[in-house]
């Protein structure tokens, strides 16, 4: 059973779900990539995240695919272009998304980063698609602290998450983001949690910790970004092992030592940083 974290209405999320970036984009087979959602659907891991710049919409299309006959089970997450987050454009694009999708609404419809658009332009047409019911909830991605106190004054009350990229190499929002929000009682949503290209699951001392519980070191790195209250993680796993050992990581919990060890190799933010993004 994956632990679920509360949106601000009170809606109940799985913390652990499944990311889509770079689905759809020829890495690994289509058929491959549907039973790897399905598979994680069937482990609980039903929180599954998208958007339409992600091959250009062709991984919303491997996610309708792959949650065809069983859409009342998950939570669906989708995310508009900046550049389409407009009056015009916004309800337009999430049109197509529910197109390519399959569905008739989608559960959460993040603006993707900040672009030329006014937030209060943004919002107005989230509230207009939540209104329509083709959206249950929207929110934003990539925003920083200063971004979200203007989100607010520019009416955006009604956002329900904030995704941004944290994991153990980029933990700049635990300075003053993470706090803001948990006075919110808004969750972070966590993408790259166990960061690019390998690197990251190389370090020794994720080696060391995941020898000694007989875990992997993504496990590991997982487990990690969980151990924050109300965090949303979204790891991406497109093999039937890989995917089975990212479930696992929801019931893993990190002891004071390894933390302790964790955070000399990686110390946690003394100053205000840039938001990190990928």
């Amino acid at each position: 059973m994956i632990p679920t974290t509360a949106l601000p209405d009170g809606t109940a999320v799985p913390v652990l779900g499944q990311g889509t970036w770079h689905v759809g984009e020829g890495e690994r087979s289509r058929a491959e990539e549907v039973a790897a959602l399905r598979l994680g659907i069937s482990l609980g891991l039903t929180l599954i995240d998208t958007a339409e710049m992600y091959g250009e919409g062709a991984a919303e299309e491997v996610v309708g695919e792959a949650i065809a006959g069983q859409r009342d089970s998950v939570f669906v997450v989708s995310k508009v272009y900046p550049h389409n987050a407009t009056r015009r454009g916004t309800i337009p694009a999430c049109e197509r998304s529910l197109k390519r999708l399959r569905t008739g609404h989608i559960d959460l419809y993040l603006l993707h980063w900040r672009g030329a658009a006014p937030l209060s332009e943004t919002v107005e047409q989230m509230e207009k698609l939540r209104a329509a019911g083709k959206i249950r909830h929207w929110g934003v991605s990539n925003l920083d602290t200063d971004d979200m106190e203007e989100l607010l004054a520019e009416g955006g009350a009604g956002c329900a998450a904030n995704q941004v990229l944290y994991n153990l190499e980029h933990r700049g929002i635990e300075f003053d983001l993470l706090p803001w929000q948990a006075g919110h009682r808004m969750p972070v949503m966590a993408y790259s949690p166990v960061g690019q290209g390998g690197r990251l699951l190389k370090h020794a001392v994720l080696g060391e910790i995941a020898r000694a519980r007989g875990l992997t070191p993504a496990q590991v790195a997982i487990a990690w970004s969980l151990r924050v209250p109300g965090m949303i993680s979204i790891p991406k796993a497109t093999r039937a092992a890989h995917v089975r050992e990212n479930a696992a990581a929801a019931s893993i919990v990190l002891e004071a030592g390894e933390l302790a060890a964790i955070d000399a190799a990686f110390p946690p933010p003394g100053r205000k940083r840039s938001l990190a993004m990928l």
